[in-house]
């Protein structure tokens, strides 16, 4: 089984917003796999997001509603991808030893 130290953190969250971890030594599990999907839709959406965020701010005629709901789908993505970013950066660090 997994140490403590390298249990991944799920790119979805619990009851009341606690973060979820993975403990197992099976890349290609089940939970291994749907995580990795998971995290390819959310890098996906995000990168789709950012597009669409680059022509509402250069449309001079955006509206104001369309510019709030943007934001927070932004603003959900963006946390989204930190999780992502956090889980991948600690499973590196984890793996590879630390290089000077």
């Amino acid at each position: 089984m997994t140490a403590p130290n390298e249990m991944r953190l799920l790119p979805w969250t619990g009851p009341e917003g606690r973060p979820c971890f993975l403990s197992t030594d099976d890349r290609g599990g089940y939970m291994s796999r749907l995580a990795d999907h998971i995290e390819a839709v959310q890098l996906g959406t995000a990168a789709e997001l950012l597009e669409e965020a680059a022509e509402a701010l250069d449309d001079q005629d955006v509206d104001l509603t369309d510019l709030r709901c943007l934001g927070h789908a932004l603003t959900g993505s963006l946390r989204d991808v930190l999780r992502v970013a956090a889980s991948r950066g600690h499973l590196l660090t984890v793996r590879e030893p630390h290089r000077i």
